[in-house]
């Protein structure tokens, strides 16, 4: 079996946080949802563990994260710089906010941001290692 990893989020309002991550490209595994939970596929590896407040709470003595707080930083990356571009439009258009931040373009690498329905803040980007600068191409390797 490989390593996976499962990102276990906190959402007010799980019909439109499903809805949300479908926009963005992740499909639902119905196999491991329930009314308090949805698994959001991203990769073979890689899984959206959407939880109602009160089932988060239920694995966590911690409280949940305001979205004024940012609890952490999710980094996608994209095969193609303009699918960085195509995500940011469509969580938007499914009632995220993008440009959180500047988009960041070093030629070889582009970043931008966005924020899910629940303050989650993604960083989808793109990257093309033989553009890299040499001295950071060394450190990289």
């Amino acid at each position: 079996m490989s390593q996976s990893i499962y990102l276990n989020l906190p959402v007010r309002d799980l019909n439109a946080a499903v809805r949300f991550y479908e926009a963005i490209g992740c499909r639902k595994n119905p196999d491991f949802s329930s009314d308090d939970s949805a698994a959001m596929i991203w990769s073979d590896t890689i899984v959206f563990q959407l939880l109602t407040h009160d089932y988060f709470l239920s694995f966590s003595n911690k409280p949940i994260a305001s979205p004024a707080t940012n609890e952490m930083l999710i980094a996608l990356s994209f095969g193609e710089r303009d699918a960085v571009d195509q995500v940011c439009d469509a969580a938007v258009s499914a009632g995220g906010q993008t440009n959180l931040r500047e988009p960041q373009d070093m030629g070889f690498m582009y970043v931008r941001t966005f924020q899910d329905l629940d303050g989650h803040v993604f960083e989808p980007m793109w990257m093309d290692p033989a553009g890299l600068p040499a001295s950071e191409a060394q450190n990289a390797g």
